[in-house]
């Protein structure tokens, strides 16, 4: 390529203008990428704009049926007090009529009798004035004392002095008037019904006790036309404000008339509890309030079917001895996965996914417990603070028993006849009893065998406490220093039992802890 002076360009202007125009193309392109973004924008715009014209209209032709038909029912109403009361006023004016039309043509009735009684007295009334007025012209002087005396006792005798001067019927309507003037003010004062504000949850004033939540809030402003509130809560494994996307739905209660809510009776399977808030008039409710996050500290475990007897079958957390265990277990699972072979307890579908102090799948099926032990531990590891859990078992059981072990209980031990385990013990088997156990020591308990029972653990406080699960009365007591992490326990002999998980410390048992007034004993005075 050559100059303008007819010699070539030198190498490096030839390489700036071919960049250049790479730089040149390379912004046309861009420009008709913004351009065309431009154009998608807009008609994005026009396509929201369009639907939001749609829906306000349909929004506001709604409001306007819904105030219509508000002013129909006022007039209604309005239109049946003015019939009643015309009604009232022409029953009225008829009566009247009719006492009218007997006065006039039946001298028996009152107002005739009083009528015609007027009448005479009047005539005896003028008779004694012209006869007072005679005898006061009289120039004879000998009769006027006579005269008198006999005027002044007429007087005394004349009927206008017995006379009742009030009318029996009157024209007088007036009770039957009306005054709107306060309604007519009140109905001068109408508005729109506001929308309410978003309430604002007190923290400080919200609890969390005994598997309960109580939810307190207020309004920001006073507002005498709030209806009712909405709660809405759900469950969440994450700290802070809410996410958007959660696994658990939104729960509502609706109806609430007061700013102060309890859930009862609640399983706390996760580790929070999101709640949010929103006011409602009759018209229309108002925004949420800004959603809070509660912490639901429970004790949460699974059963490991791992270590459970061969004759025991696990369902969750439910167990049920049965009879035909063992090998026709082992027949079945081997039909239902086909690959010739148990099924490792690592691929369990009891264990679910682990939380952070579950056993790791260390056991192998040797390690389950066997021979007389009808054993079967808890998956989550006990090694600090203070857990509560309830297990409810089948009266019929003929043995059954629930407590707390070391990880390393032997296979065959049973609980409570060694030194790494502790449990209480109902035998209904050729003689019934109700014992406390710990390293092969027996307490007899006095005390009735309820069907459920509550099993408090201090780690710390190395104290392991059981209690009636429905009245929470202390059962029993041990006292112990725990060298190793501790596991939920539980035996079972012809019979079954369900355990509850997911509860926090009842604010009783706490109490009776602190207190220490009921029987409790150590574990070196079982005989």
């Amino acid at each position: 390529m050559k100059g303008p002076s007819g010699g070539a360009y030198p190498l490096r202007v030839l390489v700036g203008q071919e960049a250049l125009r790479k730089i040149i193309t390379t912004l046309a392109v861009k420009n008709e990428e913004i351009q065309s973004f431009i154009y998608s924008l807009k008609q994005m715009l026009l396509n929201v704009e369009l639907i939001l014209a749609i829906l306000t209209q349909a929004n506001s032709a709604k409001v306007q049926e819904d105030l219509e038909a508000e002013f129909q029912s006022l007039l209604s109403v309005l239109e049946e007090l003015k019939e009643g009361m015309l009604m009232k006023i022409k029953q009225d004016r008829a009566s009247r009529t009719y006492e009218l039309q007997v006065c006039g043509w039946g001298p028996a009735s009152d107002t005739a009798n009083q009528l015609a009684a007027c009448m005479r007295a009047l005539e005896s009334s003028e008779e004694l004035l012209e006869t007072a007025n005679q005898t006061l012209q009289a120039t004879d002087s000998e009769d006027f004392p006579q005269a008198a005396k006999q005027i002044k006792d007429g007087v005394t005798m004349a009927p206008a002095f017995r006379l009742s001067l009030k009318a029996k019927v009157s024209d007088n309507m007036s009770h039957l008037m009306v005054d709107f003037a306060q309604e007519r003010q009140m109905l001068q004062a109408l508005k729109f019904l506001p929308v309410p504000s978003a309430p604002v949850i007190d923290l400080a004033e919200s609890l969390v006790a005994d598997n309960c939540v109580t939810l307190v809030w207020r309004m920001p402003d006073e507002d005498s036309k709030i209806d009712h509130y909405v709660l809405e809560y759900r469950r969440t494994n994450f700290e802070g404000p809410p996410r958007l996307k959660e696994d658990q739905p939104w729960m509502v209660i609706e109806g609430i008339r007061h700013t102060e809510y309890t859930l009862t009776g609640l399983k706390f399977d996760m580790k929070y509890m999101n709640f949010r808030v929103k006011a409602c008039n009759k018209a229309v409710a108002g925004e949420f309030s800004e959603p809070v996050t509660l912490e639901t500290p429970a004790f949460m475990f699974r059963l490991d079917a791992s270590t459970s007897h061969q004759n025991l079958r696990v369902d969750d957390l439910a167990v049920e001895w049965d009879a035909m265990g063992g090998k026709v277990q082992d027949i079945k699972a081997r039909e239902k996965d086909g690959k010739g072979r148990t099924a490792s307890p690592v691929n369990s579908p009891a264990r679910g996914t682990p939380s952070p102090k579950r056993m790791p799948s260390g056991r192998g099926g040797r390690d389950r417990f066997t021979a007389e032990s009808y054993t079967v531990l808890g998956d989550t590891l006990i090694d600090g603070g203070e857990q509560y859990w309830e297990v409810r078992y089948e009266p019929d059981s003929k043995a059954f028993g629930v407590g707390v072990a070391y990880r390393s209980l032997g296979r065959f031990e049973q609980l409570g006849k060694t030194g790494a385990s502790w449990c209480l013990h109902v035998n209904n088997w050729l003689q019934v009893s109700f014992t406390a156990k710990h390293a092969n020591k027996v307490k007899v308990l006095d005390a009735p065998v309820p069907d459920c029972l509550g099993v408090h653990c201090d780690f710390h406080q190395g104290l392991l406490s059981f209690y009636n699960a429905r009245t929470k009365q202390l059962l029993h007591t041990f006292k112990a220093k725990f060298t190793q992490p501790l596991l939920p326990a539980f035996t079972v002999w012809c019979g079954s039992f369900q355990v509850t998980t997911g509860l926090q410390v009842p604010s009783s048992v706490r109490c009776l802890q602190k207190r220490g007034s009921a029987t409790s004993s150590s574990n070196t005075s079982l005989t």
